[in-house]
């Protein structure tokens, strides 16, 4: 027999009252988003918070390949909230806590399987501060990125290397893995005595206690997750402390050390150069941590030390530490602003050799223009595949354009307002976005406040989002 309407209308809402309840009390928050819906990795990240600081407590044993782990996330709610998610990739979570209460959790997020579903006993009011301990455990993945590189957990030959761009860094902790939520951290890692664990900021504290090592690491200003890192395995470690420049912690593993040695040397040097160019360094340590060859495939600009897969050259040293302004301290909105990243950094290699006896800027940019109209290797045609801001799929993000193309829209704004106001363009844009997130619009409207005068519509049109190759010259 079928229900009246004003009756199943009745049944509807003591349903939907008896879902939202918990304890007694119902639920009037709202579950906050899983993903922020980046135009590349729509499920990184999450919505309805915004975290703050990750204390990190973690366990590794390279012989089982285990890795045990306390992630003590504390955030600050952006709307009532009834539950909310955490990327983490495979692993097994054993319990959670939010408020020094027992939460509900739940896995999910399809064949990705990275949302970890937090229900708090009781909402979280929008504007409070709050914290979340996640306990996990399990042998931690490597993830292929969609253009075939390798990121996650990488296992090495005495240990492991965390790497996390894009969305690597969901595979050992679990967090808010998008560039847009940044935090400070502290990172504790306890390996078997013999080895290292390395990360990002400054060594706190190293402890041996019963055939283990504890290395405690702060990191006081906002990182990104794709930028943090941990390093386990033997290496040599030099500190350094010279004028006028910040603390120098390098970590290199022993059969890098003499290749290594005299590049790693010039760091201080490095760094003196990069200030006078781009303006104060906005970090409180630097260093790099180099592994063997085949560790990883590419170089990473992880926090305060890059990781290197082997001796890394002069360029991709400046490279990499340019980077730390342009992509760690200025981090993109989203995915699709790399070249941001790429570009500068690309940039900052062209400026070094102009500044050390190599080809100008000017040299590079016309050679890779000519060679877009009169050399026909594959590699010179990939540079014109697509613009530098529109970058077609997530697997393209890292390709040439967003880098050389990249470097090329930087210094076709130099040839525009000469050097007096690019350099001012280019340390006002690292002042201005300081710790902080800026995307490609951002950019163009600080480079046209900047340089009033400066008609830049055919860069943007021709250089910056145009398709195919801009007009001969």
């Amino acid at each position: 027999m079928p229900r009246s309407v004003p009756v199943a209308r009745a049944v509807a809402v003591l349903l939907v009252l008896a879902l939202a309840a918990c304890d007694g009390e119902v639920r009037r928050g709202v579950a906050g988003a899983a993903g922020v819906r980046d135009p590349y990795f729509p499920k990184a990240g999450n919505g309805g918070y915004d975290v703050t600081h990750y204390g990190l407590t973690v366990g590794y044993d390279p012989e089982a390949r285990r890795l045990s782990g306390e992630a003590e996330i504390t955030a600050r709610a952006e709307r009532d909230l009834s539950a909310f998610n955490l990327d983490l990739k495979g692993m097994d979570v054993e319990s959670v806590e939010v408020a020094g209460e027992a939460a509900r959790f739940s896995r999910g997020g399809g064949q990705e399987g990275q949302e970890l579903t937090v229900r708090p006993r009781d909402d979280l009011d929008e504007g409070a501060v709050f914290t979340a301990v996640v306990r996990y455990s399990g042998s931690p993945e490597t993830i292929t990125d969609p253009d075939g590189s390798e990121e996650g957990w990488l296992r090495t030959a005495d240990g492991a290397l965390g790497l996390g761009e894009p969305t690597g860094s969901m595979a050992w902790f679990p967090g808010n893995h998008h560039p847009s939520d940044k935090a400070t951290y502290d990172i504790t890692v306890t390996v078997p005595e013999g080895l290292r664990a390395v990360s990002n900021g400054e060594l706190r504290s190293e402890v041996t206690k019963r055939g283990r090592t504890s290395f405690a690491w702060h990191v006081g200003e906002p990182m990104a997750s794709y930028v943090a890192t941990v390093a386990v395995g033997e290496y040599e470690v030099r500190r350094s402390k010279g004028e006028g420049v910040p603390p120098v912690y390098t970590a290199v593993d022993p059969s890098q050390v003499k290749e290594s040695r005299s590049v790693l040397a010039r760091i201080p040097e490095v760094m003196k150069w990069a200030e006078l160019n781009f303006g104060p360094y906005p970090f409180s340590s630097v260093g790099a941590i180099v592994e063997r060859e085949d560790d990883a495939g590419y170089a990473l600009e992880t926090q305060n030390r890059p990781v290197f897969p082997g001796a890394p050259s002069v360029e991709l040293l400046v490279h990499e530490l340019a980077h730390q302004w342009y992509g760690n301290s200025v981090t993109p909105k989203t995915w699709r602003d790399m070249w941001l990243n790429e570009g500068f950094a690309t940039y900052a290699e062209w400026l070094w050799a102009e500044d050390h006896g190599g080809d100008s800027a000017q040299d590079v940019f016309d050679a890779l223009y000519r060679d877009a109209y009169y050399d026909t290797r594959e590699a010179s045609d990939a540079v014109w595949a697509f613009p530098p801001a529109k970058p077609p799929s997530a697997a393209r993000i890292s390709d040439s354009p967003v880098y050389q193309r990249g470097g090329m829209v930087l210094h076709k704004i130099r040839q525009s307002v000469g050097d007096d106001t690019f350099y001012d363009i280019v340390q006002g844009w690292a002042a201005a976005h300081r710790h902080g997130n800026a995307d490609t619009a951002d950019f163009t409207a600080y480079v046209e406040k900047k340089a009033p005068g400066v008609d830049f519509s055919g860069i943007w049109k021709d250089w910056l989002y145009g398709d195919g190759k801009p007009d001969r010259p």
